[in-house]
Order: C-alpha cells, then structure tokens, then sequence
C-alpha cells in the first residue's frame, strides 16, 4: 500500500492524509495549514501523529499511513494502512460512546475518558488498507 511521501497532504475531496510507516527515522513536518488550522505530523515505522493547532488528533503504534481522514460532528472515518497491528489513538470527546467499524463490520462500543482518548486496536496488512468509522452514539 502507498504512504504519504510529504507525510502531510490535503485531498481533491477536503480530506487529509498523512503518515510513513516506511521511515526508519523520525521525520515531522509543522505549521501545514488545512482549513485554517495548523497541523503537525511526526511519523515513522514505530509512530505517527497527528495535531491540529496544537492539540492532539490522532497517534498510533507502530506507525501507518492514513488516507482521507474527515471529521465531522458525530464521525470520523479514514482509510488505515500499516505493517502490522495498531494501536489507535483519536481526540474525541470525552466520557462519550462510540461505535467503531472496521471495513463497514462493527468492532463494538466504547466510551471516551476524561481526556476524550479513544483507544482501540486493528489488525493491519501492509499490503491492504482498511476503513475505520468512529460514530458518537
């Protein structure tokens, strides 16, 4: 599956992509603006993160490539890819439930802690990319 060379990039559609899980060093790229806001990666085979004006997005370990990220009032989906299973990160908001589906199958609920943190785990391919759907209930 590709990565994002520039590790930050903005879509035809709007949406961001993001992530080198390919890297075997540390590579970052600040101040890219999207929307008027001010993103941050920091990506490599073991990490990949994301910010927005400072304040955490998205983290997982190790790292992936994530493709057309959209967040919208009560969602966020995104196409994943990477070399193995990942431990996702997303800001939400907290003490909140979510549903989270993997390629259109439910994976379960969770709730949100204090902070907002969403944790969850999806086996990857680095051959194949996956869609996640985060849904507030």
């Amino acid at each position: 599956m590709a990565v994002i060379q520039e590790l930050i990039r903005k879509e035809n559609d709007g949406t961001l992509s993001f992530g080198n899980y390919q890297l075997d060093i540390k590579s970052k790229l600040s101040d890219f603006e999207h929307d008027g806001d001010l993103y941050k990666v920091k990506t490599y085979n073991k990490i990949t993160k994301l910010e927005r004006n400072g304040m955490f997005v998205y983290e997982s370990v190790p790292g992936t490539a994530v493709f057309n990220m959209a967040q919208r009032e009560n969602e966020v989906c995104f196409n994943v890819s990477g070399y193995d299973t990942a431990q996702i990160t997303l800001e939400l908001e907290a003490e909140k439930e979510y549903e989270i589906y993997k390629n259109d199958a439910f994976l379960g609920k969770m709730k949100t802690n204090l902070g907002g943190k969403l944790v969850f785990s999806v086996e990857l391919k680095e051959d194949k990319s996956d869609f996640i759907k985060v849904v507030k209930l």
